[in-house]
Formats: C-alpha cells, sequence, structure tokens
C-alpha cells in the first residue's frame, strides 16, 4: 500500500509541476502579446508625431486645400486617442478595433493628402516634403513589421491556449484567445492594378 501511495504521489506532482509549467508559457506568451503591442504603439507616436510636421510644410502650398489638410490632423487626433486607449489595455479586442477603425480613416486621409502632394511640383520638390515623406514611409514600414510581430505571438498564445492539455490551464485560469490586427487597408487597395493598353 506505501507504493501506491508513492506512485499516487508522484503523479500528483507530476501534474502540479506541469500545470505550474503550463500557466507560466501562457503568462509569458500573452507577456509578449503586450509587448509586441508595445513596439507597435512606439512606431504609431512616431507617426503621429511625423504628421503635424508634413501638414505644416504643405500647408504653405496648398492654402487652397485646407479641408484636406484638417481631416489628416483630425483623422490624426482620432488615431492618436485610440492609440492612447488601446496602449492601456493591449489585449481588450473592442480598444484594438477601435484603433484598426481610426487607422484606417488616418490611412485613407495621407493618401487624399498625397495625391493633392502629387498635383503640386514645388511641393513635391520641397526638401523637407520629401525627407518628412521618407521618414513616414520608413515608420509605416516599421509599424507593419511590428503588427505582424504581434499577430505572431498572438497566434502562438491562442494556439497553446487552445491545444490539449493546456487548454484544460487556460480554461482554468481565464487565458481566453486573443484577436490578431487586421489590416488597415481596404478592399478597394487589396484589389491589382489594372493596366489598359
Amino acid at each position: 500500500m506505501t507504493v501506491t501511495l508513492w506512485v499516487l504521489l508522484a503523479v500528483a506532482l507530476g501534474v502540479f509541476f506541469w500545470a505550474v509549467g503550463a500557466y507560466n508559457r501562457l503568462v509569458r506568451l500573452k507577456n509578449a502579446i503586450a509587448n509586441a503591442f508595445g513596439q507597435i504603439d512606439v512606431q504609431l507616436k512616431r507617426r503621429y508625431d511625423l504628421i503635424p510636421n508634413l501638414v505644416e510644410v504643405a500647408r504653405k502650398y496648398l492654402a487652397h486645400e485646407a479641408s484636406t489638410l484638417e481631416a489628416v490632423i483630425a483623422a490624426r487626433n482620432q488615431a492618436k486617442s485610440a492609440e492612447q486607449t488601446a496602449a492601456g489595455s493591449p489585449l481588450n479586442a473592442g480598444a484594438l478595433g477601435a484603433l484598426a477603425g481610426a487607422e484606417q480613416m488616418l490611412g485613407g486621409a495621407l493618401g487624399r493628402l498625397f495625391a493633392v502632394v502629387e498635383a503640386y511640383p514645388d511641393l513635391k520638390a520641397d526638401q523637407n516634403m520629401r525627407e518628412l515623406s521618407e521618414e513616414l514611409a520608413s515608420t509605416e514600414n516599421r509599424i507593419g513589421f511590428a503588427r505582424q510581430a504581434y499577430n505572431d505571438h498572438v497566434l502562438e498564445f491562442n494556439d497553446a491556449a487552445a491545444q490539449f492539455p493546456t487548454l484544460v490551464v487556460a480554461r482554468l485560469f481565464g487565458f481566453l484567445p486573443q484577436s490578431m490586427l487586421e489590416s488597415t487597408t481596404s478592399e478597394v487597395e487589396r484589389q491589382a492594378v489594372r493596366i489598359e493598353i
């Protein structure tokens, strides 16, 4: 009987240590998601800081395009507000959805600004405008890479939390599936460009 007791105790300790390990892995993965969002946050703040400078350079050339410039600033402010909300709770799907929507509006406003810039050769040739545009493009690339890293961490967490037997620990301690960041490009932007000859 003592051998059976020792075997049961060994099995119980094995299960306990496995559960502790599974819990710790889920916590580490969840923290990696928050860290990945922090990297997105840094790049978004950088973009939000560049936009007023870009608009200011464009303002002296585009006095009669004030509505375009105001739309960019309004979209930037809305996106910055949504980013601050999401940064306070990077695992909240609602906050991330609001951020994605605000980012899509900002992208559209910036797209309209750059379309207007194309029509003004003097503005397009302005050294400050070129530098700010290049800096903004570089930041957009960094944001894209940071979003990909975030989604990779979310996928790893969701996979770990959904696989048996870790699923038991995840449900027991409330580790809920996390939402991935969706693309902020519209369906129209995703369509292939048709060239007619």
